[in-house]
């Protein structure tokens, strides 16, 4: 994480497990998804007051996991909100977006890892090329199960909320 920390602003990187890995730049379909998808949950979490939506490139830090990532699209609910500071969000988020990178084994396995190691209630990956969005909630054990699957909907439970795009 020292090493992290002392890269400049733009530097396009994440650390998991104390591991750095490039990020590879977004597809077309994944920046088109990226904005619809923030449009509509930002509508949303204004109109309930339930939570703050952020995305990258602000970082998040999982300290106890050594990792610091910029998940595409990710909430804070309010109870929570202390933990977003200045220069990012040191603790975890309530839900996390990924639109799967060409690099697809980094956002479905390595980043699972850590988002189910760090206790993340609700992780989205979504294929940008046929928008199949697939939801993992933690369950009592601290272990992800697939809950949900389909094609250009977001269901959350913790928002309770169903957001087509």
């Amino acid at each position: 994480m020292e090493l992290y920390n002392r890269l400049p602003e733009i530097t396009g990187c994440e650390v998991i497990f104390n591991k750095m890995t490039m990020s590879p730049s977004p597809s077309r379909e994944h920046q088109l998804i990226l904005i619809k998808l923030s449009a509509l949950l930002f509508q949303f979490l204004e109109a309930q007051q339930t939570g703050t939506l952020l995305s990258a490139p602000f970082d998040v830090y999982f300290d106890p996991e050594q990792s610091v990532v910029q998940p595409d699209l990710f909430v804070v609910l309010n109870e929570d909100e202390q933990i977003i500071k200045k220069n990012g969000v040191h603790g975890k988020p309530a839900l996390i977006i990924e639109i799967i990178s060409t690099n697809r084994s980094y956002d479905t396995k390595r980043k699972r890892a850590l988002y189910e190691k760090a206790g993340v209630k609700e992780y989205f990956m979504i294929d940008p090329e046929n928008k199949n969005t697939t939801l993992l909630t933690l369950n009592p054990a601290g272990v992800y199960e697939q809950t949900y699957e389909a094609i250009g909907e977001l269901r959350s439970a913790i928002l309770s909320c169903s957001i087509i795009f």
